[in-house]
């Protein structure tokens, strides 16, 4: 289903908004393939209906594609479409060109993709090189490194 609010496809906050709000659990992964898939999905689709259950199928069915290599691996079976559900060449392309960037950047696990995005000079490479890929916008970059769990509000992030 595609959207045209932004607003839906926004990180849920951390904290409540108000003194009723229920606390809503932030977005995040300990799994690269994660990342990579809903950072390329979550382009104008809804969150909860669309992006989750596919990234959620994703590690289910492929739990050793948790770092870059791994994911690497089951990506060359040519099953990921199946796998998510998601026929959209251009989508499975924007995965393939993202996992090459982490690839390049000698970026293997979520915990080195976090680092990499917290030091102000490989962020700088790392932006770069990811804005290189069709699609990624300013949002998209910001949007990973809030699924990675950088804090944005981090000095020079």
């Amino acid at each position: 289903m595609t959207i045209n609010n932004d607003d839906a496809n926004l990180p849920a906050p951390t904290d409540p908004q108000g003194k009723d709000a229920p606390l809503e659990e932030s977005r995040g992964w300990d799994h690269i393939g994660a990342i990579i898939v809903d950072a390329t999905l979550q382009r104008r689709q809804n969150y909860h209906a669309t992006v989750k259950p596919r990234v959620v199928a994703l590690v289910e069915a492929w739990p050793d594609a948790a770092t870059t290599s791994g994911f690497r691996t089951r990506l060359d079976t040519g099953k990921l479409s199946e796998i998510i559900d998601w026929p959209s060449p251009g989508r499975l392309a924007q995965v393939e060109d993202i996992t090459a960037v982490f690839e390049r950047q000698g970026i293997e696990t979520v915990s080195e993709l976090r680092d990499a995005l917290s030091d102000q000079a490989r962020r700088t490479v790392v932006r770069e090189a990811l804005a290189a890929v069709r699609h990624v916008s300013p949002k998209t970059l910001e949007y990973i490194d809030t699924l990675s769990g950088v804090s944005t509000d981090a000095p020079g992030a």
